[in-house]
């Protein structure tokens, strides 16, 4: 025990930040006039300390374990202070590992078990997260046009971009994969004209998604159903398909088969836009450091990240074309933050909103793991652990066209200006900071 509180000790004096820890003897150690001080009624998670385990000191802390005294921001500066080695450097994480890993997700990603996963992060509370996302409740990746943009703003930013990138034209047909809150589904029929069709999985975020279409007057071109992917059942193939914070949730052993299904609902020369979180590094299963696990456990079961480059080798074997990727990482970072300051504002109506359908001991698990995940994962976004990228590609439609498109198997434009220099009035700096949904 001498011999771990000295490396403890040790590597308390190396952090960034003033950090002190309260042993369950009474004995103190680190900084006086702390920033972040953790109270251990464990020894087994003093172990995961000093060992740079910080995802299973999350764990303890959520399971009450361990108190936490301080700010989110100061912690996670403190806990990559802590770690022993890069998390996508895990030198546990051997082959085998990736053998079994692949094993378990053919086994988990079932219709029943990828719909029971997803309920379990969805279907918590939408009262809880009205409380921290944006009027919207945009539960994915902001588009920072601007420094100065709040993050509602930059929802709406990131809303148009996708639309843009997928030139979406008046009565084309287009489908929102894991449709969320909505947000995707009535900007793109609003603002662009489409007949749009959103899926999900979580029944909260269904029938939310159906009054927002009655009340808008929108019953006749938009509509939403509970239902899986794979089961969808299309008359017709979709000029336009968006996946939005979705496909996280399909699984590694699963990926080629998603991109196929998704290949199948797209016309010949329609464009799909895949916006997702990817693994930062190329072979680690999950992040290492316990944080993996952490995630599993508390916030995404069944959640996995594949790099990109497996992404986009999964999407070619399917027979779509990428025709442009963009990591929006560092808007991730900071949309992150922006979630987690939000939540941090309103802990106790967050609290009171988790009661309402969970016992308090339960309520305050929940709003801990949610704590630690949100600020995390902003300091994973920062430090290149994760990324989010957005794959832009094309189902070829074999068209050898004359002329200037010589070459070309689909319409897609030879330069990609139309992005980003069309007018958008999000994007403008002149645009009022933050209007009410429309």
């Amino acid at each position: 025990m001498k011999h771990l509180l000295r490396i403890l000790e040790g590597r308390l004096e190396a952090l960034p930040v003033r950090m002190a820890v309260q042993l369950p003897a009474g004995q103190r150690l680190g900084a006086r006039n702390a920033a972040v001080t953790l109270w251990f009624r464990d020894r087994m998670a003093l172990v995961a300390l000093a060992t740079g385990e910080i995802g299973n000191v999350g764990a303890a802390i959520v399971e009450g374990k361990v108190a936490l005294e301080g700010s989110m921001r100061e912690l996670m500066a403190a806990a990559a202070g802590l770690l022993a080695t890069s998390p996508v450097q895990d030198p546990h994480q051997h082959w085998w590992h990736r053998v079994l890993a692949r094993a378990r997700s053919m086994a988990v990603h079932t219709l029943q078990h990828d719909a029971r996963h997803v309920r379990f992060h969805y279907d918590l509370s939408d009262d809880f997260y009205a409380l921290w996302l944006d009027p919207r409740r945009v539960y994915s990746c902001a588009y920072f046009c601007h420094p100065g943009m709040t993050l509602a703003r930059a929802q709406e930013a990131k809303l148009d971009l996708i639309c843009r990138k997928l030139r979406l034209q008046p009565g084309e047909r287009f489908l929102d994969i894991g449709a969320g809150w909505g947000a995707l589904l009535l900007w793109a029929a609003e603002h662009y004209g489409v007949d749009a069709t959103g899926i999900t999985l979580s029944r909260n975020q269904h029938v939310h998604v159906q009054q927002l279409i009655t009340a808008r007057g929108l019953q006749g071109r938009v509509r939403v159903q509970l239902c899986d992917y794979r089961e969808l059942q299309a008359g017709q193939p979709f000029d336009k398909v968006a996946s939005v914070g979705m496909f996280e949730h399909v699984g590694r052993a699963k990926m080629h088969a998603y991109f196929v299904a998704v290949r199948k609902l797209l016309r010949p020369g329609g464009l799909l836009l895949n916006h997702g979180i990817t693994a930062g590094g190329v072979d680690n299963v999950q992040l290492g450091a316990g944080m993996g696990d952490f995630i599993e456990q508390y916030i995404f079961p069944g959640g996995e990240l594949l790099h990109a480059s497996a992404v986009l080798h999964d999407l070619a074997q399917a027979g779509l074309e990428m025709v442009d990727t963009e990591n929006l990482r560092p808007h991730y970072a900071r949309t992150l933050w922006a979630w987690s300051d939000a939540l941090e504002a309103v802990l106790e109506p967050a609290r009171e909103v988790l009661q309402q359908q969970a016992t308090a001991e339960q309520a305050d698990k929940t709003l801990r793991a949610y704590r630690l995940y949100l600020a995390g994962s902003a300091l994973g976004f920062e430090r290149g652990w994760m990324a989010l990228h957005q794959i832009l590609a094309v189902r070829p439609d074999g068209d050898m066209r004359s002329g200037t498109m010589t070459g070309a198997q689909s319409a897609y434009p030879f330069t990609r200006d139309y992005m980003y220099t069309k007018d958008s009035a999000v994007c403008s700096i002149n645009s009022s900071p933050d209007q009410p949904p429309i």
